[in-house]
């Protein structure tokens, strides 16, 4: 009786019968489940988000927030001979605590009958829904907070500062989708984050798909000649625009792009649990350009995948796959972030 399971009114055979877990025991069975899940979830979640690895980003561990330091400038002085140097010229500190939310999660139940009698693997399309939801989640986060950031003065005003705070290129009404005018937005993005003296890699741009097409599309602006010649734009693919003016070109729908005011009830701007105030009017947002250190995001959870147990699977005959995420994110140094706009 090595395939059976003891229960107060006989025993149970413990052995699957699925191709799956064909002549092994139900917790192999399951482990196996759980791996397939996790693995496609992660590579769904990792290929969707466009925010993750733009913006800086630390593990979250026995606590429920974490403290980002960073420094204003400091000047130089002549030396007077015989005074002694008591590093006096110390930087103006600041510290930003980012603080967790909420668990994020998205879930789904698979009936043993509906996985038996579909023609695709139901497991693996919906884990990669799973981490596509996740996915799309960390990134209107992270876009949001940008943009808010772009909004906001810098917190140190010692001197020898204030340091500069966000910036905002407006590129005039209805010229979201000219090619021109967001070449010519990228070109003054990259001189305001020189002025700020910001590291010329790790700058990202984050448009519209169209806006994004747009650009490889609109050859008679002579754009894909003029930055990057003629090898490097591919009208047949709609690739190749890979930067403008040394910034990263990256593109997403989970921009608040011309989204107006945004439903806070439908979670899209708040941050639950921290308290802080971001952009809600999106009405003209047309795209975000900036350094590394604009945001950043802390990760407790970060995404996990969990199913239910055959406790659950015999009481309704299926199994409850669900994908968790606890992260938080906040404005980090406002001079990193640029947010281009209409008028």
């Amino acid at each position: 009786m090595a395939n059976t399971l003891a229960t107060s009114i006989g025993s149970l055979n413990n052995t699957s019968q699925t191709p799956l877990g064909l002549g092994v025991d139900y917790d192999t069975k399951y482990a196996t489940y759980l791996k397939l899940f996790s693995g496609e979830l992660f590579k769904a979640y990792e290929s969707s988000t466009i925010a993750k690895g733009t913006v800086q980003s630390r593990q979250l561990k026995n606590g429920k927030s974490l403290q980002f330091i960073f420094t204003g400038r400091m000047q130089a002085a002549y030396h007077t001979p015989g005074e002694p140097i008591l590093g006096s010229g110390d930087p103006p500190v600041a510290e930003k605590t980012i603080v967790c939310d909420d668990l994020l999660i998205s879930s789904a139940f698979v009936y043993d009958l509906d996985e038996t009698l579909a023609h695709y693997s139901l497991r693996s399309e919906i884990s990669k829904k799973i981490g596509y939801a996740l996915a799309e989640a960390y990134d209107k986060k992270v876009f949001r907070i940008i943009a808010s950031a772009a909004r906001q003065a810098h917190p140190i005003t010692a001197a020898p500062g204030p340091e500069p705070g966000g910036s905002i290129i407006k590129i005039g009404a209805n010229n979201e989708y000219d090619a021109q005018r967001l070449v010519d937005a990228f070109f003054e993005a990259a001189s305001i984050l020189d002025e700020k003296n910001l590291p010329k890699s790790g700058r990202t741009a984050v448009l519209s798909p169209r806006q994004y097409y747009a650009l490889v599309s609109q050859v008679d602006s002579n754009i894909l000649n003029r930055d990057y010649g003629n090898s490097q734009g591919n009208l047949n693919s709609g690739e190749g625009l890979v930067s403008i003016a040394g910034i990263d070109i990256k593109r997403s729908n989970n921009l608040p792009f011309k989204a107006g005011t945004v439903n806070e009830q439908a979670g899209e701007n708040t941050t639950k649990g921290t308290g802080q105030t971001i952009a809600t009017d999106f009405s003209q947002h047309a795209g975000l350009i900036y350094y590394k250190d604009a945001a950043a995001c802390v990760e407790a959870i970060g995404p996990q995948v969990q199913t239910s147990g055959h406790d659950v699977k015999t009481m309704y005959q299926g199994d409850l796959i669900v994908g968790r995420l606890a992260m938080g994110c906040g404005t980090l140094n406002p001079a990193a972030a640029i947010e281009i706009q209409t008028a």
